[in-house]
């Protein structure tokens, strides 16, 4: 019977040993998901400041091409006003 106790005995120990090493992974694992969980947090953040920044910039295209668009008629107006003036003097 003592056999018996002591063979019990190291079966407890060698489970309560494995059952120690799948705790100890356990709170490995929920270190690893919190470190993942404020990472993903910052890359949301991050990915959030960036969007603001290209709404800034497509504002600024926008206001750009607006500016060019009036530069472009201008410059046209400008040549059609030159050749006009061309022509008037060579028929007049």
């Amino acid at each position: 019977m003592a056999e018996t106790n002591s063979t019990r005995l190291d079966r407890i120990e060698t489970k309560l040993d494995q059952l120690t090493e799948a705790m100890v992974s356990l709170a490995r694992t929920e270190e690893k998901l919190i470190s993942l969980k404020e990472d993903q947090a910052r890359a949301f953040e991050r990915m959030n400041r960036l969007s603001q920044k290209l709404d800034e910039i497509e504002r600024k295209v926008d206001d750009n091409a607006h500016t060019v668009g009036i530069i472009n008629k201008l410059f046209w107006v400008a040549i059609v006003a030159i050749t006009g003036s061309i022509a008037a003097q060579v028929w007049m």
